[in-house]
């Protein structure tokens, strides 16, 4: 592909940028299109992947039928499948005629299936076998029907680790990812972040007719320096509201309406996961200050979920509700970890049953262990990492207490213990 038909193939879908991995992600797309091939999307929310399954169709020979754009992940377990596959008049509540699905609709065209990830299990065993032989059965029938559809499909999610969790089929991933796009995120696109902005305003103020909002370079350069866990959706919405706000300002140098960067930091969010300090040492660089400060919370908690469950196995402490126990096996709610591990899932809560459960659900001979036999089996070389683990946790009460000014009840909810807990801690600090 030269330069000049990429080129024109972004000014057709007003795609904006020459990132080497951008213009990777178009010469794919353009080069498969001909074929029959699945092809799977790979990219954050907000990258532009919904431009990809329209080039496609577009350089098919498809493109005279019916092209469809279907969110997974916005649909209803319920009713997916009727949507996907259609149903029969009857078939449930509410079914008061026949209704053909995208499958059917779509027949000699194409659909894009945005969200994949969020298919459920079900379903995606249906979509397998219209994969596989084209057949497909509408909700409260049982006559086999044909079609002939390219599916084109997205994720944001990591997929293959969906499938080690049992969330996703493997045979549907590999038949889906036949041929694979990645879209870059806009944080790795740097160099066009500056041009998408420059669009962004001109349209704007083309629209309203307003003022064409420019930057200063120390503006520009904090532009390209900020992660944008948004992407290109986040750039667009920072860059129309500037443009909203600020298109009357006029710099008495320039006479246009030009921006700071101490002005245009108040358009965008604070990127708290670069923000965060570290106090613990960690020898991989490959992870970021957020997954740091997260991995020392989870463990942080984690003991304290640990020291718990020991005392209710000495029998030294209390019965009570799992709900009593720190919040540590979920993802933390305070948005610090990064784009990189949004994607991932999990594991629920430790369930602690009710001893009066303990006939069914627990052997009849519990080993008891005594605090002297914990001790001795605790290898030496366990006091480093105490200490190391003691010093972030003191380092998580310090900032959550400078966080919310010395109030120990919004200290003790953000580090995900009790109030009680954190004023025994911080006596232990002081002892110490």
């Amino acid at each position: 592909m030269t330069a000049q038909e990429l080129q024109s193939l972004k000014n057709k879908y007003d795609i904006i940028g020459n990132d080497p991995a951008l213009n990777r992600a178009l010469e794919i797309a353009v080069a498969v299109a001909p074929t029959d091939l699945t092809v799977l999307i790979f990219g954050e929310s907000g990258v532009g992947k919904e431009n990809i399954p329209k080039i496609i169709h577009q350089y098919s020979r498809r493109r005279t039928g019916k092209y469809f754009a279907i969110n997974c992940g916005a649909i209803p377990e319920g009713t997916i499948d009727s949507e996907l596959f259609g149903h029969e008049k009857g078939s449930f509540t509410g079914a008061n005629e026949m209704r053909k699905g995208y499958f059917e609709e779509a027949d000699g065209g194409t659909l894009f299936l945005d969200e994949i990830g969020e298919l459920p299990m079900a379903s995606q065993a249906k979509l397998l076998r219209v994969l596989q032989s084209g057949e497909f059965i509408r909700v409260g029938s049982s006559k086999v029907l044909k079609t002939d559809v390219r599916v084109v499909a997205a994720t944001n999610v990591n997929l293959m680790h969906a499938v080690s969790r049992g969330k996703f089929r493997e045979d549907l991933y590999y038949r889906l990812n036949a041929v694979s796009v990645l879209m870059p995120a806009l944080r790795e696109r740097r160099d066009d972040i500056y041009l998408l902005f420059r669009k962004f305003t001109s349209d704007f103020s083309e629209k309203y007719g307003m003022n064409k909002v420019t930057l200063t370079p120390d503006a520009v350069a904090l532009l390209k320096n900020y992660r944008w866990p948004g992407n290109i959706r986040q750039l667009k919405n920072v860059a129309e509201t500037v443009s909203a706000l600020e298109s009357s300002r006029i710099s008495p140098v320039s006479g246009k309406c030009e921006l700071n960067a101490e002005t245009l930091s108040g358009y965008i969010p604070k990127d708290v996961p670069n923000m965060l300090p570290v106090r613990s040492s960690f020898q991989d660089d490959n992870v970021s200050p957020g997954e740091r400060e997260a991995i020392i919370r989870m463990i942080y908690q984690l003991r304290q979920e640990v020291d718990y469950l020991k005392g209710v196995v000495l029998g030294t402490g209390k019965q009570e509700s799992v709900k009593a126990l720190p919040q540590s096996s979920g993802l933390p709610d305070d948005g610090f970890v990064s784009q990189a591990s949004a994607g991932a899932e999990w594991q629920e809560p430790l369930e602690i049953r009710d001893s009066s459960h303990r006939d069914h659900d627990m052997p009849d001979h519990v080993p008891q262990f005594r605090d002297t036999e914990c001790a001795k089996a605790a290898p030496d070389d366990q006091d480093g990492d105490d200490l190391s683990l003691q010093k972030a946790g003191t380092d998580l009460i310090r900032k959550a207490l400078e966080k919310y000014h010395g109030n120990r009840k919004q200290a003790a909810a953000e580090l995900g213990i009790s109030e009680r807990t954190l004023y025994r801690k911080l006596k232990s600090i002081e002892e110490n």
